[in-house]
């Protein structure tokens, strides 16, 4: 696994690492290509994480046919009935996996919160609030990035609620 801060040329730069630097936001990225893993907490343990810190972004589509994105630990499961009340809905469901590049413009494993093609109501799980850094993925299956929740918000517009089972 690779960690750097600016990506060396053998390493792909992503647009979340984009977006992060064109806003100046500070981030550690790591890459774990090599292993093809998608799994939260294997990737959490590539990462050598306590998986409370590693997040999995979650895309939603309520009742009304609005769409959300919800960021959870990845051990944990979403409560939709605490993530539709979050946000207003009555019920949401999560989006089909068929229907996550068409919207998002990222494949299932690689769904970050960050420079998807437009903007979702975005929920992150209250246990961020308390963390100094957390991971998401950085966009690409096998990329993830380490951000502080507080420079997460400076980027996307985002709310916080207990949101897990």
């Amino acid at each position: 696994m690779k960690e750097k801060n600016k990506s060396s040329k053998t390493e792909e730069k992503t647009n979340v690492m984009r977006v992060l630097d064109s806003k100046k936001i500070s981030y550690n990225h790591y890459c774990y290509v090599e292993t093809g893993e998608t799994n939260g907490e294997k990737v959490a343990a590539i990462l050598g994480q306590d998986p409370a810190y590693v997040f999995k972004t979650l895309v939603t589509v309520a009742k009304s046919g609005a769409n959300y994105v919800f960021v959870i630990p990845v051990k944990e499961e979403l409560d939709l009935k605490k993530a539709a009340k979050a946000v207003g809905e009555k019920s949401i469901e999560m989006l089909k996996a068929k229907d996550l590049l068409p919207l998002t413009g990222y494949i299932h494993g690689g769904c970050s919160p960050i420079g998807m093609k437009k903007f979702f109501k975005t929920t992150i799980d209250v246990s961020a609030q308390s963390l100094d850094k957390m991971y998401v993925s950085a966009g690409k299956v096998g990329y993830q990035i380490e951000i502080a929740p507080s420079d997460l918000e400076k980027v996307i517009r985002l709310d916080y609620a207990a949101l897990t089972v």
